[in-house]
């Protein structure tokens, strides 16, 4: 029995050294992970630079239903042909009283606004033309100057003569759609009438 304690003794004594000297490393060592550190990036983006809006246009047209919109609102609406220098004066239809034009008479013709959102979709007037015009006066202006209405809106194309002149619009869509009546189902077709249609509104509105 004596053989058997002393060898179980000195086990005992070799599991409790192996045992203290394993805790002796674990206190020794630092097993600790070292914290991740945080993605970085190598440059700062920069933001997107973003182009300023572009400016409204200065505004729109106003649309005319009829024949007599035009002719109230017109301060002179007459009959005639593109020239070289101007717009030549043949028949005054409609006119107020301030504006001093008489058939025969030469009168300057200027443009929409450039930046009239419209203006894109104005024809010109060419040279040899014969045409109505409803017209409105630039006030201030050193010699007297006029602008059709709405651009194509008031620009009658005329083809033939007398009261059986046929009258067109220039335009499909800036057309009015009647006389004195406005006709929705005549929309973006264009107007057409006559001379002597035209020269009856401009009497009687």
């Amino acid at each position: 029995m004596a053989v058997v304690f002393r060898r179980t003794h000195f086990w005992w004594a070799a599991a409790v050294a192996v045992l203290a000297a394993a805790a002796l490393t674990a206190c020794g060592s630092d097993d600790r992970a070292e914290p991740a550190a945080a993605p970085t990036t190598g440059s700062a983006v920069a933001p997107t630079a973003t182009a300023p809006p572009a400016p409204p246009p200065q505004g729109k047209l106003r649309g005319y239903g009829t024949v007599r919109q035009l002719t109230e609102t017109a301060d002179l609406v007459v009959r005639g042909e593109v020239a070289s220098a101007g717009f030549r004066v043949d028949e005054v239809l409609r006119a107020r009283t301030d504006t001093g034009v008489r058939a025969g008479a030469s009168i300057t013709l200027a443009s929409l606004d450039a930046g009239v959102a419209d203006m894109a979709h104005m024809s010109t007037l060419d040279v040899g033309q014969r045409v109505v015009l409803y017209l409105s006066q630039d006030a201030g202006a050193a010699t007297p100057t006029f602008r059709t209405l709405s651009g194509d809106f008031g620009v009658f194309d005329v083809t033939g003569a007398g009261d059986d002149a046929v009258a067109s619009s220039r335009s499909q869509a800036m057309a009015v759609t009647g006389l004195r009546t406005e006709d929705a189902t005549a929309s973006g077709h264009g107007f057409r009438t006559t001379l002597g249609q035209l020269r009856a509104v401009a009497q009687r509105p």
